[in-house]
């Protein structure tokens, strides 16, 4: 009995993470689709020289272009990387890896669909916050001869690469889009193992890892006595970017498991924090400190985590002095069930665009001979734990069907 019990939970878990799928899905490919045509039409390196300083244009400029960039958490910091290698500013680049994973259109989509509007406004508001933060700590502590260092080694390593265009030209071309294709396919071939990843550990989290152990953990039942108790909002704040880092899931792929926290009732303060803290999970700060050495990747690091904290903080109280705290929005039940509603048809329509641009990738790599660029973190390891985490769930999908007849 106890083994059908245990082949009962495996199902429900494998269901309830593709359940994460289904209601994200098209919403991936939306905001990807929006991602890649900035990418391929809005020029670069015309951005670049205005991000050589640490004033509010250099920061506001490099927030908007992280704002239309990718929201993959490897790509943000190889982008971050060009960025410094052109010239950009340490604090702007710090600004430019917060917008670009906080900030972005698909995000938003996924927040709102998971948690609904109140963390939408939140997640926007909480980001231009985390950026002005972190900019006001590093002009405080500004490590001159450690950036130096870390900018000689990414010169060393630089090689040329043209980013300036007529993005009017290249808008109106059949090859333009066929770089949207390209850069479509390349973002997803970035994400898609912490979204696999994140998805099947957030549907596993969420069955077999019961409310009390986050209760216990975020003091949820004493702090929803006293919500606005200082003690317990901190507590919050400064655990949960140690709950993210242990989860090893990036920027897209912790929305699911958020939504588990949210209605295991963890302090608004504590959710916001996970949210905030994909940049911290331990294989982004070991790439920062093969780009920049580790002493300024542990600069960064601590930068970002004292940052997060502050801005959960803020958040908790402002959204409640405002009136505006969400309750428990959705629980996950709600969230995974599967329907013919407008999930449905809008997953329909996305893969008829992912086909299309699958298509057009197909066509731009047909006529320049070029292999898709190898982003960081997605090696061999990465690759075999994505696989296996779909595998997991194909199983328990059948093993959920068997059972239910």
């Amino acid at each position: 009995m106890q083994f059908v019990d245990f082949l009962n939970t495996y199902g429900e878990a494998a269901k309830t993470s593709a359940g994460f799928f289904w209601k994200s899905g098209w919403a991936f490919v939306l905001g990807y689709f929006v991602s890649a045509m900035i990418q391929a039409f809005v020029p670069k390196g015309r951005l670049t020289p205005y991000l050589g300083s640490a004033d509010t244009k250099s920061v506001g400029l490099a927030t908007l272009f992280g704002t239309i960039s990718s929201s993959c958490s490897f790509a943000a910091l190889a982008t971050a990387r060009a960025l410094v290698m052109k010239g950009a500013h340490f604090v702007a680049a710090v600004a430019f890896m917060f917008a670009s994973t906080n900030l972005v259109i698909e995000l938003g989509i996924l927040i709102f669909i998971f948690l609904g509007w109140q963390f939408l406004a939140a997640e926007i508001v909480g980001g231009l916050l985390l950026i002005l933060i972190s900019r006001s700590l590093m002009l405080w502590t500004y490590p001159k001869s450690w950036l130096q260092q870390a900018r000689d080694k990414v010169n060393e390593e630089a090689d040329d690469e043209e980013q300036d265009f007529d993005w009017r030209e290249r808008m109106f071309s059949a090859d333009g889009w066929r770089l949207v294709g390209k850069k479509f396919v390349s973002e997803w071939a970035m994400v898609w193992h912490e979204i696999a990843i994140g998805f099947t550990v957030a549907g596993f989290v969420a069955v077999f890892v019961p409310a009390s152990f986050w209760k216990a953990i975020f003091f949820a039942d004493q702090a929803a006595q006293s919500p606005l108790y200082f003690p317990m909002v901190l507590e919050n704040a400064l655990l949960a970017p140690f709950v993210a880092a242990a989860t090893f899931i990036g920027s897209m792929g912790n929305i699911p498991l958020a939504t588990v926290l949210n209605s295991s009732g963890v302090l608004f303060a504590g959710i916001m924090g996970f949210i905030y803290s994909d940049l911290m999970v331990p294989p982004l700060v070991e790439i920062n400190a093969r780009y920049y050495g580790a002493k300024t990747a542990l600069y960064i690091a601590g930068i970002m985590y004292v940052s997060i904290v502050c801005t959960a903080i803020v958040l908790h109280y402002a959204f409640a002095l405002l009136g505006m705290t969400p309750e428990s929005s959705h629980a996950v039940k709600e969230v995974t069930q599967f329907k013919i509603d407008y999930t449905f048809w809008m997953n329909i329509a996305a893969v008829l665009l992912v086909g299309w641009l699958s298509w057009l990738n197909h066509a731009w790599h047909t006529r320049n001979e070029e292999m898709a660029m190898d982003m960081g973190g997605s090696g061999k390891i990465k690759r075999t734990i994505a696989w296996t985490a779909l595998a997991i769930i194909a199983i328990g999908i059948i093993v959920h069907l068997i059972l239910a007849l």
